[in-house]
């Protein structure tokens, strides 16, 4: 659950809502400036590449479902644990991602990508030198120790699980035909990038809720924040884009990735006066709240 608490009201958006939006900017992205649509880094297959990558960053954060519809609560308030309050259990975060690499198990580059997406998360807390190119949005602004704290022991055993299983994945996928070159990482590696893009600009966007309903609209913590290593052309292509908010509900990005601009974003949060008592049967008050779409433009430098 992502919780912001401002001027008296309590803004809560479900990880699975969250990934929806990571799918929605996926499904326009590319198409201007030059920007490679999902799909057409590969030369063959890319509709089909295309559509697996989506489906993949729409569904990152699916192992969250089962904790989400019956979410951990917070003993002060009755509400449900704030993503950063949940993190802090390394293996309750481990055993989400096992659950949700069980899933889909029709589509090995769905896993690939989503598995991608956990290892670099764990790699920046646990290995020594991690690629720069792949460090998430979330780790710009401060140290991964403050959303995964402990020892460095379990990730490194966590993100060598994971590189089994992307043997097994990749191997399937290199052995037909028609899937063969997408393993390739010139192909791999944008998709992978572009997944953690989309991710940490939904992100944003759901931490921001609050400020966007108020005109004061930030995004990771700040003012105007960058989208850094983010694929163009190519891997070899990479560029810097510029986020900054333009008023109400208004974020500029400069270069502009997406196929409409500007492209209506809309994001379902649940609203609700705050302090309030806490509920006595939770889930009949939570399916009582009526979510509550929040509007969004993502536009291009004027």
């Amino acid at each position: 659950m992502l919780k912001t608490i401002k001027d008296g009201k309590l803004w809560m958006v479900t990880q699975p809502d969250h990934g929806q939006l990571a799918g929605y900017l996926a499904a326009h992205w590319g198409g201007h400036a030059d920007f490679n649509r999902p799909g057409y880094y590969a030369s063959v297959n890319q509709q089909r590449l295309r559509d697996e990558t989506i489906f993949a960053i729409a569904q990152h954060d699916n192992g969250w479902w089962e904790w989400e519809a019956a979410p951990d609560l917070s003993a002060a308030d009755g509400m449900p644990l704030d993503l950063a309050e949940v993190l802090q259990d390394q293996a309750a975060g481990m055993s989400r991602w096992r659950q949700g690499l069980s899933r889909f198990n029709h589509s090995p580059y769905a896993n690939l990508l989503i598995s991608s997406h956990a290892y670099w998360i764990y790699a920046i807390r646990a290995l020594s030198n991690p690629d720069p190119a792949f460090t998430h949005p979330l780790f710009w602004k401060g140290s991964p120790e403050k959303l995964y704290p402990g020892s460095r022991e379990e990730p490194l055993k966590f993100i060598a699980e994971l590189e089994l299983l992307q043997a097994q994945w990749i191997e399937t996928l290199r052995a037909d035909r028609e899937t063969a070159a997408w393993v390739e990482p010139d192909v791999l590696k944008p998709h992978q990038r572009l997944l953690q893009v989309c991710d940490g600009l939904s992100l944003a966007l759901s931490s921001a809720l609050i400020q966007a309903r108020s005109g004061e609209t930030r995004g990771l913590g700040a003012d105007e924040f960058e989208l850094h290593d983010v694929p163009r052309a190519s891997w070899q292509d990479r560029v810097t884009i510029q986020v900054t908010p333009r008023g109400p509900g208004r974020i500029e990005l400069d270069p502009y990735p997406f196929d409409i601009d500007p492209l209506p974003v809309l994001m379902p949060a649940r609203i609700i006066p705050w302090p309030q008592a806490k509920p006595q049967h939770f889930h009949t008050w939570w399916q009582a709240q009526l979510p509550q779409p929040v509007a969004f433009q993502l536009v291009s430098r004027s």
